[in-house]
């Protein structure tokens, strides 16, 4: 059983930066998806970037030039680099794991406060 934990979030300066990780255990498919989703109270959760494992990305257009997303294989670990950080950055980020079989996993959250 694959199981995601996330950790990094917190509170930042408008402008700041922080930087999340989520670890996957247990066996995942060596071809997958991960990446990182944000949701705030009554809103949708939404992509914010996505890593795949032939090394390709895609960003949300709000966070592009501004985030990053980079993963380490071996350690089954993806991280989310965020720089210039906006108070609508704030919300819920939610990593998450796909294989090409369909299984999907979610992380627990973490959640990110941009102060104005």
């Amino acid at each position: 059983q694959v199981k995601l934990v996330e950790s990094g979030g917190g509170l930042a300066q408008a402008g700041g930066s922080l930087r999340l990780s989520c670890t996957a255990s247990g066996s995942i498919f060596s071809f997958n998806a991960m990446g990182w989703y944000r949701q705030v109270p009554g809103k949708q959760r939404e992509l914010v970037a996505v890593s795949f494992n032939s090394g390709g990305t895609n960003y949300a257009d709000s966070v592009k030039g501004r985030f990053a997303i980079s993963r380490d294989n071996a350690y089954k670990t993806v991280h989310l680099q965020m720089n210039s950080l906006k108070p609508e950055d704030t919300g819920t980020y939610y990593c998450n794991y796909r294989s090409p079989r369909g299984q999907e996993v979610w992380g627990q959250g973490t959640l990110v406060t941009v102060s104005s």
